[in-house]
C-alpha cells in the first residue's frame, strides 16, 4: 500500500507544484477498534484520516488541524484531527438507520465541511464549505477552489483495513506553472484506488511522475494518539457548577463518569474531587473538608 502509517512530501524540482502521500494501517485500526461502525463509515473515516494527514503537511504550525463533516440526517458526525507530531485520531456519531446514499454528500442533510487550524499559540481559524459533490475528494478540492483559489488535487481510498491519500497542489506564491499542472494532474489522475492502497510510495512515484524530476521528502510517522486526560475533563466540568455537579455525584452513586469518546477511556470524579474543583466557586465562610 501507499507506505503503511507513513506521510511523505513529494518534491516537484523543476514545476511549480508541491505534493504529498499518507498511507494509514495500524493508526487507522486504532481508530476503528474503539468504536463499532457499519462499513461505510469505517471507510468514509478512514478517508477522512487519510485527507486530514494530508492536509496538515501543507500547514506549517505546531498545534492540530480538525476535519469535520456535519449534517442534520442519520450521520450527524464525522471527524478527524492531525496535530503536528502527525498524531491522528477520529470520531463518528451516527443516529438511525443509514440511509441509501448514493454518493457522501447525500449522507448529510444540509451537510457541511469545516476545516479547522487550532493552534497551540495563536488564533483559532475554521473554514466552511457546503458540501455538494459526490465524493469527500472533491468536497475538498471545493474547499480549495473557494477559499484559498489554489488548483489542487485530492485522490483518497480506503478499504475497511487501509487508508490511503494524494494530494497535488499549485505552490501559493508560484507566478505561473499552469502548464506544469495540467501536466502532473493528468498523470496523477492515471492512479487508480487499488494502486494508492497496494502501491509503496516510491513505486507509485515512479509510476506516476518517472518523467518528472521529482523525489520523496524522508518519511515521517503516523500513530494514533489521543490527548484526552484528567485534567482536561476536569476543567470542562468546572464550566458546569459546583450545585449541579455535587447534585450529579449524589444521583449517579457517588462518583460522575466522563467518558472520552475518542479513546473510550473512562475518567471518574467523586464527591471530593469536585469539592476540589471547584473550590473558588464555593459560599464565602464555607470550609474544604
Amino acid at each position: 500500500m501507499s507506505t503503511a502509517d507513513k506521510i511523505q512530501r513529494i518534491l516537484f524540482e523543476e514545476a511549480d507544484v508541491r505534493g504529498v502521500v499518507a498511507g494509514l494501517q495500524t493508526s487507522y485500526g486504532a481508530v476503528l477498534e474503539r468504536n463499532s461502525y457499519p462499513m461505510m463509515i469505517q471507510k468514509l473515516l478512514g478517508e477522512m484520516l487519510a485527507a486530514v494527514a494530508l492536509l496538515s503537511s501543507t500547514l506549517k504550525f505546531d498545534g492540530r488541524l480538525i476535519l469535520q463533516a456535519q449534517g442534520e440526517g442519520a450521520v450527524r458526525l464525522l471527524m478527524a484531527e492531525c496535530s503536528h507530531h502527525q498524531q491522528v485520531r477520529g470520531i463518528a456519531r451516527i443516529e438511525g438507520e443509514l440511509p441509501d446514499a448514493e454518493n457522501f454528500a447525500q449522507l448529510f442533510a444540509q451537510g457541511r465541511l469545516a476545516l479547522t487550524i487550532e493552534p497551540v499559540n495563536g488564533q483559532r481559524y475554521q473554514g466552511v464549505v457546503p458540501m455538494e459533490q459526490g465524493s469527500l475528494a472533491a468536497c475538498l478540492e471545493d474547499y480549495f477552489s473557494r477559499s484559498e483559489q489554489l488548483p489542487t488535487r485530492i485522490q483518497l481510498a480506503c478499504d475497511g483495513e487501509r487508508a490511503a491519500g494524494m494530494l497535488l497542489q499549485v505552490l501559493p506564491a508560484a507566478g505561473g506553472g499552469h502548464e506544469d499542472w495540467n501536466r502532473i494532474g493528468m498523470l496523477a489522475d492515471t492512479l487508480t484506488q487499488e494502486e494508492l492502497l497496494t502501491l509503496d510510495n516510491e513505486s507509485m512515484l515512479y509510476r506516476l511522475f518517472h518523467e518528472e524530476a521529482c523525489r520523496l521528502y524522508e518519511a515521517q510517522t503516523l500513530a494514533f494518539h489521543c490527548d484526552c486526560s484528567r485534567e482536561r475533563c476536569g476543567r470542562a466540568l468546572q464550566l458546569v457548577g459546583r450545585d449541579e455537579l455535587l447534585a450529579a455525584v449524589g444521583e449517579q452513586g457517588g462518583h460522575i463518569s466522563v467518558d472520552c469518546q475518542f479513546c473510550n477511556t473512562v475518567y471518574q470524579f467523586d464527591h471530593e474531587d469536585i469539592l476540589a474543583l471547584t473550590e473558588d466557586q464555593r459560599p464565602a465562610g464555607e470550609t474544604l473538608h
